[in-house]
C-alpha cells in the first residue's frame, strides 16, 4: 500500500511539473505521451488529457506515428471520462493516421473502439431449431471471469417441427416468415453483414439428413428470404461444433485451463473443454455430447403424455437413473482425464436457470452464480413434493427494486417455458450430472452462466473478430505498424 501511494505521489508530481509547459521537442513529447498512458492506468484521465495536448504540437509536424498515438490516447482518456463524442473525434483521427501509415492492425483495433462507443459494435445471431427460431442481438463485455452480454433484443418464435420439417408440400412458409421477422429486427440496428450469424441447429441438420429432397427445398426457400448474397446460412453445425461455440461464448479464454462447459438443452446435453496450445490460436476442443435433454427425457418417461403426477415422478426417477448409468457416466469417463483437471463447470440451459430463479431469486442479474449440491437437493425435493411452493419464491427480502423486478421477470419467463413435468425431469437430470462430474478425490464447482443460451452466437462473434485480428497479424503488418 505504501509503495502504491508513493508511486501515485511521484506520478502526480511528475505530471504537475510536466504540464506547466508544452513539449519543446519530439523526445520530450514522447515522454509526455508515455506518462499520459501511465496516468490513465491509475485513473487520472484528466491529467492525461492535459499532458497529451501539450505533447501534440511538438509531434504534429515532425512525427506522424506519435501524433496518431497521442490522438488515440486522447480518445481513450475522453472515453474514460464518458465523453463519447469527443473521444470518437480523436479516435477517428488516429484511425485515419494509422491507415495512412499502413499500420492495419492498429487501425483495426481503434476502429473496434469507435464502433463500441458509437453503439455500432453489435452483433446478431439467428438459430433455426426444430421447435423454435431464436434471435439474439447483443454486445459482449468482459467482466470478472465470464463474458457479460448486453442483450439488445431477443425473439423466440414458435416453429413446430411437425409443420416445418414434415411438411408434405415442402412450402416451409412458416420458417420463411419467422426468418424474415428476425432479419427485419436486425436491420433496425444497422448491424453489418459480417456481424450477423445464421445457423441451422444440429437437431435440424440431423432431421434434414434423413430427407435430402426436403433439405434442398428448405435451403432454397430460406435463401430467398436473405436480403443479399453476403448473408449465408451455416448448415454444417454438428453437435461437437455447437458445443465448441457454446464453450467459446460462455467460458472466457483465461479460465479454459480450469473450466469446462455444459449446456442442458431440450434434446441433448452438450459441452466440453479446451486444451490451449503454446500459440494463442492453437487450441484443441474436446466435446461431450449426451443425447439427453429436458424434452427428450419427458418423452422417454411419458411418451403418451398421459401419466398422472405420482406415476410420472416414480417413472422419472427410474428412467433418469438408468440413463445416468448408460449414457451420462460413459461419456464422462471417456473424457475423465481432461475433466479432472478442470475444477469448475460452467452451466447453461433452462433448468439451471430455473434452479437459480426459484432457489436464489436474490441473485437475479448476477452473471455467474454458484450452484451447490444442497441447492440441487432442495430444488429436486420441492419439485417432487411441493411444486407450488417452488415456483412462488419469497421476494420480500429483496430490497433493491431493480433486482426484484428482474427476479419477477425471470420467474414469469421460467413458468412460461417449463411445466411441472419438465422441471421434475430437469431437476433429476441436473442432480445426476453434478454427481457424475464430481468425485470424492476431485469435487467440482458448478456455476450457472446467465444468458448462456446465446453462447453459440457469442462464440461465432469472438471467433470472427479473433480471426480478423490474427489474419491481419499473419500478413506481416504487426512489425510495420
Amino acid at each position: 500500500m505504501k509503495r502504491l501511494l508513493t508511486l501515485l505521489f511521484l506520478l502526480s508530481f511528475w505530471a504537475n511539473m510536466s504540464i506547466a509547459q508544452q513539449a519543446t521537442s519530439t523526445t520530450q513529447a514522447i515522454r509526455y505521451i508515455k506518462l499520459a498512458n501511465t496516468l490513465r492506468a491509475v485513473d487520472k484521465s484528466d491529467e492525461s488529457i492535459s499532458l497529451l495536448k501539450r505533447a501534440l504540437p511538438a509531434v504534429r509536424s515532425t512525427n506522424f506515428y506519435w501524433e496518431a498515438v497521442a490522438n488515440e490516447l486522447l480518445g481513450l482518456s475522453y472515453s474514460d471520462l464518458r465523453d463519447s463524442a469527443t473521444a470518437i473525434q480523436y479516435l477517428e483521427r488516429a484511425r485515419a493516421q494509422y491507415l495512412k501509415l499502413k499500420y492495419v492492425a492498429s487501425a483495426w483495433g481503434v476502429n473496434e473502439v469507435v464502433r463500441s462507443l458509437s453503439n455500432k459494435n453489435l452483433y446478431a445471431g439467428i438459430q433455426i431449431g426444430t421447435s423454435t427460431i431464436k434471435l439474439a442481438i447483443l454486445k459482449t463485455k468482459y467482466e470478472t471471469d465470464f463474458y457479460e452480454k448486453e442483450i439488445k433484443s431477443t425473439v423466440d418464435i414458435a416453429n413446430p417441427a411437425v409443420t416445418l420439417f414434415a411438411d408434405a408440400s415442402g412450402g416451409f412458409r412458416p420458417v420463411q416468415d419467422a426468418l424474415k421477422v428476425c432479419l427485419d429486427s436486425i436491420q433496425r440496428y444497422n448491424i453489418p453483414n459480417e456481424r450477423v450469424f445464421i445457423v441451422l441447429s444440429n437437431d435440424v441438420r440431423e432431421v434434414l439428413a434423413r430427407s435430402p429432397e426436403s433439405r434442398k427445398k428448405l435451403y432454397d426457400q430460406l435463401s430467398r428470404v436473405l436480403p443479399n448474397s453476403n448473408l449465408k446460412i451455416d448448415t454444417t453445425l454438428t453437435a461437437s461444433r455447437e458445443a465448441e461455440l457454446f464453450t467459446t461464448g460462455a467460458i472466457p479464454r483465461k479460465v479454459w485451463p480450469t473450466t469446462s462447459a455444459l449446456d442442458i438443452g431440450n434434446n441433448s446435453t452438450l459441452g466440453g473443454y479446451f486444451d490451449q496450445g503454446a500459440a494463442p490460436a492453437s487450441k484443441t476442443f474436446h466435446s461431450i455430447d449426451v443425447p439427453v435433454g429436458i424434452n427428450s427425457l419427458l418423452n422417454q418417461i411419458d411418451s403418451k403424455h398421459s401419466m398422472n403426477m405420482d406415476a410420472y415422478k416414480k417413472e422419472a426417477q427410474r428412467v433418469i437413473k438408468t440413463l445416468s448409468e448408460t449414457e451420462l457416466n460413459t461419456r464422462i469417463k471417456a473424457n475423465s482425464g481432461g475433466l479432472q483437471k478442470r475444477n469448475t463447470v460452467g452451466l447453461g440451459g433452462d433448468i439451471a436457470w430455473a434452479l437459480i430463479t426459484y432457489i436464489h431469486p436474490e441473485r437475479a442479474g448476477v452473471t455467474a452464480v454458484a450452484i451447490t449440491m444442497d441447492d440441487v437437493e432442495r430444488f429436486k425435493k420441492l419439485a417432487l413434493t411441493d411444486y407450488k411452493e417452488l415456483t412462488k419464491p419469497n421476494l420480500n427480502a429483496i430490497t433493491n427494486p431493480d433486482i426484484r423486478t428482474q427476479a419477477e421477470s425471470d420467474i414469469s419467463a421460467i413458468q412460461n417455458q417449463l411445466n411441472e413435468k419438465q422441471v421434475i425431469a430437469g431437476a433429476l437430470w441436473l442432480e445426476s450430472i453434478m454427481k457424475a462430474y464430481s468425485t470424492a478425490a476431485s469435487p467440482k464447482r458448478f456455476v450457472f452462466v446467465r444468458n448462456a443460451d446465446v453462447g453459440w452466437v457469442t462464440g461465432k462473434f469472438l471467433e470472427t473478430i479473433n480471426y480478423e485480428y490474427e489474419s491481419t497479424i499473419a500478413k506481416g503488418f504487426l512489425y510495420t505498424r
